[in-house]
């Protein structure tokens, strides 16, 4: 069993940065690949970045790729998502998610957080 807890999230206005984070409980925290995702307001929830149980591999959506960055840091059991060059249609819960897999995958996930809120105003 893991548990997540997202944090991080707010307003900014667009051009701006973020940086959400994802806490999870657990010894075994190195054993799940992690990813991002995101539901707007009337939409599904999508995919935005993964990162391999290890850190070296990641995955991102196309309207993320070279704006977001994911990391993790396995000696704190955190992962994270840095967001730069923040567009209104960023705007969205963010969710980290947990996959009992070594590669990182937009696929299903076994493990959710609550979510974060973040706004980008125009």
């Amino acid at each position: 069993q893991v548990q997540l807890a997202e944090s991080g999230g707010g307003l900014v206005q667009a051009g701006g940065s973020l940086r959400l984070s994802c806490a999870a409980s657990g010894r075994t925290f190195s054993s799940y690949a992690m990813g991002w995702f995101r539901q707007a307001p009337g939409k599904e929830r999508e995919f935005v970045a993964a990162v391999s149980r290890g850190g070296s591999t990641t995955r991102y959506a196309d309207s993320v790729k070279g704006r977001f960055l994911i990391s993790r840091d396995n000696a704190k059991n955190t992962v994270y998502l840095y967001m730069n060059s923040l567009k209104p249609e960023d705007t969205a819960v963010y969710y980290c998610a947990a996959r009992a897999s070594a590669l990182p995958t937009a696929g299903s996930y076994d493990y959710w957080g609550q979510g974060t809120q973040v706004t980008v105003s125009p």
